[in-house]
């Protein structure tokens, strides 16, 4: 059955692509309504609550799309739809504030964690973060997280992230590889098909 789908896209860059890749699919299972989100977790948050609310009902589930960072097990160009979204960049005792704090479970098929916080990531960071969670691969934003907050506490939807990993720091990216990957990866199909296969 065909859903209704918000998908949010944190820039105006990300956002192009999709409505451009939506626009020239030939036929979708789903529904698809696009907006920018903005970047960071309190903008993408506020933004997703905002249209949610003035759309009560008319969502099944959302989906965030776009570029994301990975570590070192990735490439430029994989694309990945994590299972578990975590705040990085919330140091306050485990369980302490678990609305923060907790891992939040997203609608991927893929056994990823993103660890969302409000910077850039660089080599060192990611090398930091992933130690201190126990893992030894991961794809980092600065949306997913805040967003899976807010759409599940408020209002119960999945909550899907496809993102398209864009840099690479431990393999000697920077936010000019970053830039220079976005402009010329404007297809996204491949985010597309993902999400038409998961919904």
């Amino acid at each position: 059955m065909a859903k209704r789908i918000l998908v949010l896209a944190p820039t105006e860059r990300e956002y192009r692509h999709m409505k451009t890749t939506i626009a020239k699919a030939q036929s979708l299972k789903n529904d698809y309504c696009v907006v920018t989100s903005r970047i960071g977790k309190a903008l993408s948050s506020a933004t997703v609550t905002m249209a949610l609310t003035e759309n009560k009902g008319e969502f099944d589930a959302v989906a965030i799309v776009g570029f994301a960072a990975g570590s070192a097990a990735y490439h430029q160009g994989e694309i990945v739809a994590p299972k578990v979204a975590v705040n990085h960049d919330c140091r306050v005792p485990d369980g302490f504030i678990p609305e923060l704090t907790d891992p939040f479970e997203l609608a991927g098929n893929d056994d990823a964690t993103v660890f969302t916080g409000d910077s850039f990531v660089d080599a060192p960071m990611i090398r930091e973060i992933m130690a201190r969670f126990g893992c030894n691969k991961a794809i980092f934003d600065m949306e997913i997280a805040a967003v899976a907050a807010a759409v599940k506490q408020c209002y119960g939807l999945p909550v899907l992230a496809v993102k398209m990993i864009s840099d690479c720091p431990e393999h000697g990216d920077t936010e000019f590889s970053y830039d220079a990957f976005a402009d010329s990866h404007s297809d996204f199909t491949p985010i597309l098909e993902r999400i038409e296969s998961i919904f």
